[in-house]
């Protein structure tokens, strides 16, 4: 059963002190990062445009996210080893790569390497990946073990290339410091709106969904953060994907005793509730797909909740989603007294 005394507990939250700072130094992160590698922004040459841009390592999905809508050459996320056949000198690879780095994204820096690639990469200027890339094509941004920090300032040397719209640095940090504000581990439960939604959540089944591209991203990494960090189920998929399970699920039961005795074969099952991930994007077809997705949980009682960023860019509005989803699993995994998880690797 989930504990909501435990998200103002002094003891409970100063076990839990690690995992909380890390996400309130969020901001700073990005704007260290930033000015780490303000020299080699400086230094990029715009005058030609790539044929292409293939995006590895374990920012690509954020970067597409971002950039297919407006980028003005074509964009491919590449997941698996090495670089797509077609890529060659023509072409850019971007790899953001901040922090331990997997096989896939080594194998990534040295075909393009091998096949002389322009690449631009954020990555330990130490590490692996920037040893790799040793050359006169390529630029190394250097990065600490931030994916989202490191993903910012790809996308700000995107943007100097005129690929990509434009990212403020400063905005983004100003809003994960609003978020880390908002949802401190030092405010109540009554003026704190992810200890709110942690309570709200604490004894259902999370179904995220988001309407934009890059709210449905966040609501897949919110996602995920639950699952490792509070051990608790949840989905984070497309409307028509989610719909089946919120009128597949049995409508709730008003008179059944949430604190029943489930230990000798009782029905233990935790209902669903929507989380609707809110970046403000509204779009025709986001709503009408919204408004489906609610009228099935009002049909059966269901809770449906809304995670909503802060105002700005579409990249700070995505960076503070995620901050928000960060703090909602880490006091989800309080209230309900789970072992720390492992660290999220992607964005």
């Amino acid at each position: 059963m989930f504990d909501d005394t435990l998200l103002d507990d002094p003891d409970a939250l100063l076990a839990a002190d690690t995992e909380l700072r890390r996400i309130a130094e969020s901001g700073a992160r990005v704007r260290r990062e930033t000015d780490a590698a303000a020299e080699q922004l400086t230094m990029l040459d715009n005058t030609s445009r790539p044929r292409a841009i293939v995006a590895a390592g374990s920012g690509g999905r954020l970067l597409r996210a971002v950039l297919e809508p407006s980028c003005p050459v074509p964009f491919v996320a590449w997941s698996g080893p090495g670089l797509p056949g077609w890529a060659g000198p023509l072409d850019l690879v971007v790899i953001a790569a901040p922090g331990a780095v997997d096989r896939a994204t080594s194998a990534a820096a040295a075909e393009a390497v091998r096949r002389g690639c322009t690449v631009v990469a954020s990555c330990r200027p130490d590490g692996e990946v920037a040893l790799l890339l040793a050359g006169r094509y390529s630029t190394v941004l250097p990065a600490g073990d931030d994916l989202l920090a490191g993903s910012v300032v790809v996308l700000q040397a995107l943007h100097l290339l005129g690929l990509g719209p434009t990212v403020d640095a400063d905005e983004v940090a100003a809003g994960l410091d609003e978020v880390a504000t908002d949802c401190s581990p030092f405010r109540a439960v009554d003026a704190n709106p992810a200890k709110q939604l942690a309570v709200a959540l604490g004894d259902c089944t999370p179904l995220l969904w988001g309407g934009s591209a890059l709210a449905a991203r966040a609501a897949r990494r919110i996602g995920e953060a639950v699952r490792r960090s509070a051990g608790r189920p949840t989905v984070a998929d497309d409307a028509d994907h989610l719909l089946p399970v919120i009128t597949g699920a049995p409508a709730r039961d008003v008179f059944a005793d949430p604190f029943a005795d489930t230990s000798e074969g009782g029905d233990a099952r935790i209902e669903p509730a929507l989380v609707v991930v809110d970046d403000g994007t509204d779009e025709p077809v986001s709503g009408a797909d919204r408004r489906l997705l609610t009228a099935a949980c009002d049909e059966r009682d269901f809770r449906v909740e809304v995670l909503t960023g802060h105002q700005g860019s579409p990249v700070a509005r995505y960076a503070s989603l995620l901050a928000h989803g960060s703090y909602l699993a880490a006091y989800l995994r309080i209230g309900l007294q789970q072992p720390p998880g492992a660290p999220t690797e992607d964005v």
